[in-house]
């Protein structure tokens, strides 16, 4: 049983999930309003808008670890009541998102349309996709900044301010995005400037957030090199998420148009549930590393559990709607019978695995807080490797279909779930002080 000291408030934990929620759901919700806009120019931009987006959520993910590596760091020296250090870790995550963009811009400018051919083969849609990416990526500096923010200010447990600059930054490109696709008649390119607009007003928003903090703004190599260590690792997994979800969706459209579109409507179910769980996640990472940096071990180990049970309850209560609405759902995307047919061939697994995706987020939130992605990342390629992927690949060797794909989807859940607990347990994890380093002694 938890001791009540152990504990957290339930309010101050909703206090950073909510608005970190909101930040989750924001760029889902303007691709959504992109997707419309672009949708009435035609077949070819919009799947030129597809594809190009797709790219650019693939290279923007990638370099997350700017976000959750920098709260790790920022978080400790929180809890240790050193908030300028906590900060200037901001700054330096600041200084490596704007190095990391360029490279990205410069890459992008290189290999838009060579990268886009391969995926879509020679034409229209390639052309359309690479131009898009083109411009979008010119706000790659601006999206790195933003995720670095987003990282430093979660560790000084400020989930609000963040909200409300993603909201300023969509809402400039919300407005702008139609204004530019047909008034001004700049079409695709229009979104794609629209996107980099809003985006230059988020990052000029983080950077002032920084400048008010009356920190130095001088750029730190050592610490830099620190935060591209765990950056590595963090790339790594991500790396292994986007290999498995990447091989699912090209093995189900090698399966069968009623199988890809299955696997997307829940798929993209999945997805959105995630964003969901992972707020809770995002509010373990800034409250536990901020226990271990003020040398509370036993605090951590209590939210620890204290979010674990309430990630098994979240998801349960998930599943739980979910199963309920397997017949209603469903209808809001497709009348097609034979899509229709197929989807339970995955809902099923979509709604049972639920509860362990919520222990599966909040520990992965725990452990990232106390920064400990090395784990992570083994733990993840290890799971692709044994599970999702083998399974994947089977399916299309077998036939197996849905069922082989989500069977594979949940020996990964699975499989990360078993390390995860596996490591809770063991509490080597729990690393007291304001850095995380080989030569500290684990607390158990």
């Amino acid at each position: 049983m938890t001791d009540t000291a152990e504990r957290v408030p339930a309010r101050r934990l909703l206090a950073l999930a909510v608005p970190a929620l909101g930040v989750l759901a924001a760029e889902p919700l303007y691709v959504l309003v992109d997707t419309a806009v672009v949708g009435h120019l035609g077949a070819v931009p919009l799947a030129g808008l597809a594809l190009g987006g797709t790219l650019f959520t693939i290279v923007s993910r990638q370099l997350t670890f700017l976000s959750y590596g920098t709260t790790a760091r920022t978080a400790r020296l929180h809890g240790a009541g050193r908030r300028a250090d906590a900060v200037s870790e901001g700054v330096q995550a600041t200084w490596l998102a704007v190095a990391v963009g360029v490279v990205v811009l410069a890459l992008a400018q290189l290999l838009a349309a060579p990268v886009a051919q391969l995926l879509a083969g020679p034409g229209p849609i390639a052309e359309a996709a690479s131009n898009w990416l083109r411009i979008a990526l010119l706000g790659a500096p601006m999206v790195l900044v933003a995720l670095a923010g987003h990282g430093w200010m979660r560790g000084v447990q400020d989930t609000v301010r963040p909200l409300r600059y993603v909201l300023a930054g969509n809402g400039v490109s919300a407005v702008l995005c139609p204004l530019l696709v047909y008034p001004l008649g700049w079409g695709l390119e229009g979104s794609a400037l629209a996107n980099v607009v809003g985006q230059t007003v988020a990052a000029g928003l983080f950077l002032r957030a920084l400048a008010v903090e009356r920190v130095s703004l001088k750029p730190d190599l050592a610490k830099m090199r620190a935060q591209l260590g765990m950056g590595s690792d963090l790339m790594l997994r991500t790396l292994a998420f986007q290999a498995c979800f990447l091989s699912a969706t090209a093995v189900a459209a090698r399966t069968g148009a009623e199988t890809a579109a299955a696997h997307q409507i829940v798929w993209e179910l999945w997805m959105f549930l995630s964003l969901v769980l992972d707020s809770l996640a995002i509010a373990a990472q800034s409250l536990v590393g901020a226990a271990l940096g003020r040398e509370s071990a036993r605090q951590a180990k209590g939210i620890a559990r204290q979010v674990t049970w309430y990630g098994l309850g979240f998801g349960a209560l998930l599943g739980v709607l979910f199963a309920a609405l397997s017949g209603v759902l469903p209808l809001a995307f497709t009348l097609d019978p034979g899509v229709l047919a197929t989807i339970p061939h995955a809902w099923w697994f979509f709604v049972a695995l639920q509860p362990i995706a919520g222990i599966v987020f909040a520990l992965d939130g725990v452990f990232l807080g106390a920064g400990d992605a090395a784990y992570l990342r083994t733990a993840t390629m290890l799971s692709a490797a044994i599970g999702y992927l083998p399974m994947i690949w089977l399916s299309l060797a077998f036939g197996w279909g849905l069922v082989g794909i989500w069977s594979g989807l949940s020996l990964f859940m699975l499989g990360r779930m078993l390390t995860l607990l596996l490591r809770a347990r063991s509490g080597r994890w729990v690393v007291v002080g304001v850095t995380r380093t080989g030569t500290e002694a684990a607390v158990t």
